[in-house]
Parts: C-alpha cells; structure tokens; sequence
C-alpha cells in the first residue's frame, strides 16, 4: 500500500512539473512561451518579483506556478519560488519538502531566511514553502516583516515568484499584487466564468497590481492529447 502511495506521488510529480520531466514537450515549449512573454511585457525594467493567482480554487494556478520558477530558472535565473498561500499551501507537495518551516516562520523570526530556503533538484531554483499555517495570513502579508523580507530576498535572487490565494476566496492576493511589480491570472477554460475574471481584474486594479497577462489553462487543442498552456499579454 506504501509502494503504491510513493509510485503515485512520484507520478504526479511529474505530470506536475512536467518542464523538469519532459522539458521538450510541446506544454514546456508553452511555459517558455509564457516566460518569453513576462519577459517582453517589461523591456525597459525587468520583473524581478512576480505574482500568480486565480479568479478561484481549482484552476491549474499553483502547477502553472511551479514550472514558470523552473523554466526561468532553465535561462540562468536564480529564482525563489514561495508558497504565498497560507491557508492551502501545495508547494511543498509539488517538490516533496516537508512544511515544517517556510514563509510564516520567518516572518514570525523563528528562524532565517538561509534556514528556511530549499535548494531544489534544477539548478538555480530554490523553493520556500509557507511553514505552518497562521491564524492571520493576512496581516502577516501586510506586515511590516513582510515588507522587510522583500528587501532582504531581493538581495539574493533574480527573481522571486508567489504562490498566491485565489483572488475571489481572500484579500492574500490583492496584498502581495500590491507589492509585486507584475501579475500573472491563471483561468481554466470552460471553467473559470467571465464574471470571474471581470472581477478579478477590478480586484488587481483597485490594489493598484500590474496585470502582466492571462494564462489560459486546460484548453485542449484539436488533433492532440495535449493541454495547451497560454500567456497573452
């Protein structure tokens, strides 16, 4: 029974970070698409920290997340991914860390940013899960720690991406766009409403985000088995 536990995590661990895995496929190609696009929306001041949310749960956002880290980390960019979700973290799972300690312990100085950061097996990406789950994930975002830990990473990395809430569940999201220079929204096709997305973009838009584009999900192309991954500026 353990056997199969492990054969099946291995198993979604690939198909979830599938530019480590099959970094040729026509689905990888589509993140560096997507990674070539972040790129050009910002010529004259590259993004050196991102953001990647949803209208709601279940829209491919955190496994959109996790190979966008990998595949700037391919270009020779030294990348910090962190699980910004407090209250339903995955990161770790996706990377099979433990989440003993991660964003919260060190905005709480539980221990230090050295301590807390992973090394992953693609070089150049580095991986900080969100540690336990705190009664105020909000607050702490808003925090003045948080404000000093942007200063601190930015001093180490190239560029740091967030694993947010989705933006119509809580305010998580609509904090961190605040302080990011740039914002990715995932929506999954024949799923995400357009209301949804309306209302994401006024949420963006009122905490004064810079929406860099939408990543259509889940789209499955004629004449394939494929699941197309799009950024459009």
């Amino acid at each position: 029974m353990a056997l199969k536990k492990d054969i099946k995590k291995v198993m979604n661990n690939k198909r979830n970070l599938i530019t480590i895995f099959d970094s040729k496929s026509p689905i990888s190609e589509q993140y560096r698409t997507i990674r070539t696009n972040i790129q050009f929306s910002s010529i004259d001041n590259e993004v050196s920290s991102l953001m990647v949310t949803s209208s709601g749960p279940g829209e491919g956002k955190s496994t959109t997340v996790a190979n966008l880290a990998v595949v700037f980390a391919q270009q020779g960019k030294k990348v910090l991914l962190i699980d910004a979700d407090m209250r339903k973290p995955t990161v770790h799972y996706t990377f099979n860390f433990t989440n003993t300690v991660g964003l919260t312990s060190v905005l709480t100085k539980q221990v230090t940013l050295d301590q807390a950061v992973k090394g992953s097996s693609e070089n150049n990406l580095f991986v900080l899960t969100s540690g336990p789950i705190p009664p105020n994930p909000a607050e702490l975002l808003s925090s003045q720690a948080m404000a000093q830990f942007f200063e601190d990473v930015k001093e180490y990395f190239d560029l740091i991406i967030f694993d947010t809430p989705p933006l119509l569940a809580v305010t998580d999201a609509q904090i961190l766009a605040n302080k990011c220079e740039g914002t990715l929204l995932v929506v999954s096709s024949g799923k995400t409403e357009k209301d949804m997305i309306v209302k994401s973009k006024e949420l963006l838009d009122n905490a004064q985000g810079k929406l860099l584009g939408v990543v259509l999900n889940n789209k499955k192309m004629q004449n394939t088995n494929y699941y197309y991954y799009y950024g459009a500026k």
